[in-house]
């Protein structure tokens, strides 16, 4: 298991506490056509963000990634945005599955101003695992189930 990512309590309160550790970190450098006309970074960058931290986290789970074999793809995701951000701050995005199905699996990602703690966004991901075949619905590997288990610390 790897360990729990330690994170500082936000002072928002509409920001809502973890129910699940964290064990997976991805600094990002906010890059200048990052940011938008008003000077923060621009909504659709921090799924470009996540896309990076999901890549981290499977990477930290399954070693040199094969992306055949993971064949998971993205059913829905939802986004709840609490603060911007500008170019100047330092953020990073945690990582976690907080559930497995029978052929999916849920995520939840939140981007995070390292300095403050100031929670930015809170991203909820549910991926549906599909046999590339027949690009139907297929079974979560138990042998991925197994290794998610191992790194979380618990069983799903």
């Amino acid at each position: 298991m790897k360990p729990e990512i330690i994170l500082p309590a936000s002072t928002n309160p509409r920001v809502p506490e973890p129910s699940h550790p964290f064990r997976t970190v991805l600094p990002v450098q906010i890059r200048f056509n990052d940011i938008d006309l008003l000077g923060h970074v621009n909504n659709e960058m921090y799924f470009a963000y996540m896309d990076l931290a999901k890549v981290r986290y499977f990477q930290e789970i399954l070693g040199k990634l094969n992306w055949r074999a993971l064949n998971a793809v993205i059913a829905n995701i939802n986004c709840d945005f609490f603060a911007p951000t500008t170019i100047d701050e330092q953020i990073c995005v945690v990582t976690a599955i907080t559930h497995i199905g029978e052929s999916s699996f849920g995520m939840e990602q939140r981007v995070i101003d390292i300095d403050t703690g100031e929670v930015k966004c809170i991203a909820r991901i549910v991926m549906v695992t599909i046999d590339p075949k027949t690009g139907h619905s297929a079974p979560v590997d138990p042998e991925w189930v197994r290794a998610v288990e191992e790194y979380e610390g618990c069983k799903f």
